[in-house]
């Protein structure tokens, strides 16, 4: 009778942390989903905001053609090439801001200063959101390497998850301040007696 009563409580100790692992996977799957849907708005705002300042007139037209072509094709990349079209995205933005002097130039454009302020914010975003995402694989790739859950198939028929790997390395000009730094003081003049 006692050992009836200890493979009973064997079996469902094994059924209770079964089920906590594939819930726990589908939590990590449900995870990875909204960081993705996360990072896509993020890669989307970026691309949206790029080809508005490529269309603004602000740049030469080889730039802006840089900018304007390397948006798009970001924004209409297919899943196996979206990792390449946001790498050449960012490629195409360090180009182009690679001087500060671009950044003051689309600072002095009408409405300049809301652009840049949206574009430095996107640009920041991105690298955070792929974290997140590349995070949440990476703890979802742990759980589905051991060997209980292979064998059992406790992630079911979810695809095995993939890292969004791209080059984000922000314009370094963008990520300076973006407010004219102030005048110099003259000798002997602090800037409180201004």
């Amino acid at each position: 009778m006692t050992t009836v009563i200890v493979v009973v409580a064997a079996l469902l100790l094994i059924g209770v942390y079964l089920s906590w692992t594939a819930g726990r996977l589908d939590r990590l799957h449900a995870r990875i989903d909204a960081a993705r849907a996360a990072l896509d708005a993020h890669l989307l705002r970026r691309a949206s905001i790029t080809q508005e300042l490529a269309t603004a007139g602000v740049f030469d037209p080889a730039a802006s053609m840089v900018l304007y072509q390397a948006a798009h094709a970001a924004r209409l990349a297919e899943d196996e090439q979206r990792e390449v079209a946001e790498s050449e995205l960012t490629q195409a933005l360090r180009a182009v801001f690679a001087e500060r002097a671009q950044v003051r130039a689309v600072l002095d454009a009408p409405g300049g200063e809301a652009s840049a302020a949206e574009l430095v914010a996107a640009v920041r975003r991105v690298p955070m959101a792929r974290r997140f995402h590349n995070d949440a694989v990476r703890a979802a790739r742990a759980v589905r390497r051991h060997r209980t859950v292979r064998w059992l198939r406790l992630a079911g028929h979810a695809p095995f998850p993939l890292a969004f790997e791209m080059d984000d390395e922000p314009p370094p000009a963008l990520l300076e301040p973006l407010t004219p730094p102030s005048p110099p003081t003259a000798p002997g003049e602090s800037a409180r007696e201004r």
